[in-house]
Protein backbone atom coordinates (compact mmCIF):
# COMPACT_ATOMS: atom_id res chain seq x y z
CA UNK A 1 0.00 0.00 0.00
CA UNK A 2 1.12 3.33 -0.86
CA UNK A 3 2.04 5.93 1.42
CA UNK A 4 0.01 8.94 0.57
CA UNK A 5 1.02 12.26 2.40
CA UNK A 6 -1.91 14.32 3.09
CA UNK A 7 -0.14 16.72 5.39
CA UNK A 8 1.15 19.16 2.42
CA UNK A 9 -2.59 19.20 0.74
CA UNK A 10 -4.31 20.08 4.40
CA UNK A 11 -1.39 22.53 5.23
CA UNK A 12 -2.05 24.36 1.98
CA UNK A 13 -5.81 24.98 2.66
CA UNK A 14 -5.25 25.85 6.11
CA UNK A 15 -3.12 28.73 4.63
CA UNK A 16 -5.39 29.05 1.88
CA UNK A 17 -7.93 29.74 4.87
CA UNK A 18 -5.70 31.85 6.49
CA UNK A 19 -4.79 33.80 4.01
CA UNK A 20 -8.69 34.46 3.32
CA UNK A 21 -9.33 35.41 7.05
CA UNK A 22 -6.74 37.74 6.55
CA UNK A 23 -8.28 39.49 3.16
CA UNK A 24 -11.45 39.21 4.51
CA UNK A 25 -10.19 40.68 7.82
CA UNK A 26 -8.34 43.33 6.55
CA UNK A 27 -11.38 44.16 4.16
CA UNK A 28 -13.56 44.37 7.20
CA UNK A 29 -11.05 46.48 8.78
CA UNK A 30 -10.80 48.87 5.92
CA UNK A 31 -14.69 49.04 5.16
CA UNK A 32 -15.02 49.25 8.94
CA UNK A 33 -12.82 52.03 8.84
CA UNK A 34 -14.55 54.27 5.77
CA UNK A 35 -17.60 53.52 7.06
CA UNK A 36 -16.70 54.96 10.93
CA UNK A 37 -14.70 58.03 8.26
CA UNK A 38 -17.93 58.76 6.25
CA UNK A 39 -20.18 58.37 9.36
CA UNK A 40 -17.32 61.19 11.07
CA UNK A 41 -17.71 63.30 7.69
CA UNK A 42 -21.43 63.33 8.03
CA UNK A 43 -21.45 64.00 11.83
CA UNK A 44 -19.10 66.74 10.49
CA UNK A 45 -21.56 68.19 8.30
CA UNK A 46 -24.71 67.92 10.31
CA UNK A 47 -22.22 69.87 13.15
CA UNK A 48 -20.90 72.46 10.19
CA UNK A 49 -24.92 72.56 8.82
CA UNK A 50 -26.00 73.61 12.79
CA UNK A 51 -23.35 76.00 13.53
CA UNK A 52 -24.13 78.16 10.43
CA UNK A 53 -27.66 77.77 11.18
CA UNK A 54 -26.79 78.66 14.51
CA UNK A 55 -24.87 81.87 13.18
CA UNK A 56 -27.29 82.85 10.70
CA UNK A 57 -30.08 82.29 13.83
CA UNK A 58 -27.58 85.04 15.94
CA UNK A 59 -27.19 87.46 13.52
CA UNK A 60 -31.21 87.85 12.90
CA UNK A 61 -31.74 88.04 16.96
CA UNK A 62 -29.00 91.00 16.89
CA UNK A 63 -30.57 92.47 14.38
CA UNK A 64 -34.16 92.28 15.57
CA UNK A 65 -32.70 93.29 19.34
CA UNK A 66 -31.61 95.89 17.17
CA UNK A 67 -34.72 96.93 15.68
CA UNK A 68 -36.74 96.05 19.26
CA UNK A 69 -34.81 98.67 20.67
CA UNK A 70 -35.50 100.84 18.16
CA UNK A 71 -39.46 100.14 18.37
CA UNK A 72 -38.95 101.25 22.39
CA UNK A 73 -37.29 104.49 21.36
CA UNK A 74 -40.29 104.99 19.09
CA UNK A 75 -43.01 104.37 21.81
CA UNK A 76 -41.21 106.53 24.49
CA UNK A 77 -41.38 109.39 21.52
CA UNK A 78 -44.41 108.15 20.35
CA UNK A 79 -45.76 108.52 24.25
CA UNK A 80 -43.83 111.94 24.95
CA UNK A 81 -45.43 113.25 21.49
CA UNK A 82 -49.00 112.09 22.86
CA UNK A 83 -48.54 113.82 26.23
CA UNK A 84 -47.39 116.98 24.85
CA UNK A 85 -50.21 116.65 22.37
CA UNK A 86 -53.03 116.55 25.48
CA UNK A 87 -50.82 119.44 26.89
CA UNK A 88 -51.28 121.47 23.90
CA UNK A 89 -54.99 120.41 23.86
CA UNK A 90 -55.84 121.26 27.26
CA UNK A 91 -54.25 124.58 26.72
CA UNK A 92 -56.21 124.85 23.24
CA UNK A 93 -59.15 124.24 25.73
CA UNK A 94 -58.18 126.63 28.36
CA UNK A 95 -57.44 129.44 26.37
CA UNK A 96 -60.81 131.58 26.25
CA UNK A 97 -61.62 130.15 29.67
CA UNK A 98 -59.35 132.99 30.64
CA UNK A 99 -60.83 135.27 28.93
CA UNK A 100 -64.04 134.17 29.86
CA UNK A 101 -62.76 134.74 33.52
CA UNK A 102 -61.68 138.21 32.63
CA UNK A 103 -65.30 138.95 31.59
CA UNK A 104 -67.05 137.52 34.38
CA UNK A 105 -64.55 139.34 36.95
CA UNK A 106 -65.66 142.99 35.31
CA UNK A 107 -69.59 141.35 35.02
CA UNK A 108 -69.80 140.47 38.81
CA UNK A 109 -68.44 143.27 40.32
CA UNK A 110 -70.91 145.46 41.47
CA UNK A 111 -70.31 149.05 42.34
CA UNK A 112 -68.64 150.34 44.99
CA UNK A 113 -66.62 147.00 45.31
CA UNK A 114 -62.85 147.12 43.95
CA UNK A 115 -60.43 144.50 43.76
CA UNK A 116 -56.83 144.71 44.50
CA UNK A 117 -55.63 141.34 43.43
CA UNK A 118 -56.69 137.85 41.60
CA UNK A 119 -54.66 135.34 42.60
CA UNK A 120 -55.21 132.17 40.69
CA UNK A 121 -53.67 128.28 41.18
CA UNK A 122 -55.59 125.90 38.50
CA UNK A 123 -59.01 126.40 39.28
CA UNK A 124 -59.05 128.27 42.70
CA UNK A 125 -59.30 132.30 42.77
CA UNK A 126 -58.70 134.06 45.59
CA UNK A 127 -59.43 137.59 45.52
CA UNK A 128 -58.41 140.60 47.84
CA UNK A 129 -60.19 144.39 47.47
CA UNK A 130 -62.12 146.85 49.54
CA UNK A 131 -66.15 147.17 49.64
CA UNK A 132 -67.90 150.25 50.42
CA UNK A 133 -69.97 148.20 52.43
CA UNK A 134 -70.51 144.45 53.64
CA UNK A 135 -73.90 144.53 52.09
CA UNK A 136 -71.89 145.59 48.60
CA UNK A 137 -69.24 142.35 49.45
CA UNK A 138 -72.63 139.87 49.54
CA UNK A 139 -73.95 141.16 46.75
CA UNK A 140 -70.32 140.22 44.83
CA UNK A 141 -71.14 136.97 46.07
CA UNK A 142 -74.34 136.58 44.90
CA UNK A 143 -73.42 137.45 41.51
CA UNK A 144 -70.08 135.03 41.27
CA UNK A 145 -73.16 132.23 42.97
CA UNK A 146 -75.20 133.14 39.33
CA UNK A 147 -72.10 133.52 37.18
CA UNK A 148 -71.94 130.63 34.59
CA UNK A 149 -68.11 130.92 34.77
CA UNK A 150 -67.27 131.45 38.50
CA UNK A 151 -68.41 129.41 40.72
CA UNK A 152 -68.91 128.66 45.12
CA UNK A 153 -67.69 131.76 46.44
CA UNK A 154 -66.32 131.68 49.92
CA UNK A 155 -65.46 134.75 52.09
CA UNK A 156 -62.32 133.87 54.19
CA UNK A 157 -61.44 137.67 55.65
CA UNK A 158 -64.00 140.89 55.81
CA UNK A 159 -62.71 143.43 58.33
CA UNK A 160 -64.65 147.10 58.64
CA UNK A 161 -62.59 150.03 58.64
CA UNK A 162 -63.39 153.67 59.13
CA UNK A 163 -60.82 156.11 57.07
CA UNK A 164 -61.82 160.09 57.08
CA UNK A 165 -65.34 159.45 58.17
CA UNK A 166 -65.63 156.27 55.53
CA UNK A 167 -66.48 153.20 56.77
CA UNK A 168 -64.75 150.57 54.21
CA UNK A 169 -64.69 146.59 53.91
CA UNK A 170 -61.43 144.91 53.14
CA UNK A 171 -62.19 141.01 52.06
CA UNK A 172 -60.39 137.72 50.96
CA UNK A 173 -62.64 135.94 49.21
CA UNK A 174 -62.39 132.95 47.63
CA UNK A 175 -64.13 130.98 44.32
CA UNK A 176 -63.70 128.58 41.73
CA UNK A 177 -63.61 128.98 37.98
CA UNK A 178 -65.92 126.78 36.28
CA UNK A 179 -66.55 125.50 33.08
CA UNK A 180 -70.25 125.87 31.78
CA UNK A 181 -71.50 121.96 30.01
CA UNK A 182 -72.88 124.23 27.37
CA UNK A 183 -73.01 127.63 26.50
CA UNK A 184 -75.41 130.00 25.98
CA UNK A 185 -77.07 130.55 22.81
CA UNK A 186 -76.70 133.81 21.70
CA UNK A 187 -80.00 136.19 20.36
CA UNK A 188 -79.13 138.09 17.55
CA UNK A 189 -82.66 138.98 16.75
Amino acid sequence: MAHINLLPWREELRREKQQQFTVIAVGTGILGALLVLLAHMQMEGFIEQQNNRNKFLETEIASLDKKIEKIKDLEKTKTALLARMDIIQQLQHSRPQSVHLMDELVYTLPDGVYLNSITQKGSSLTMSGVAQSNARVSAYMRNIDNSLWLGKPRLDVIETREDKNRRTASFVLRADQVTPSEEPAEDNS
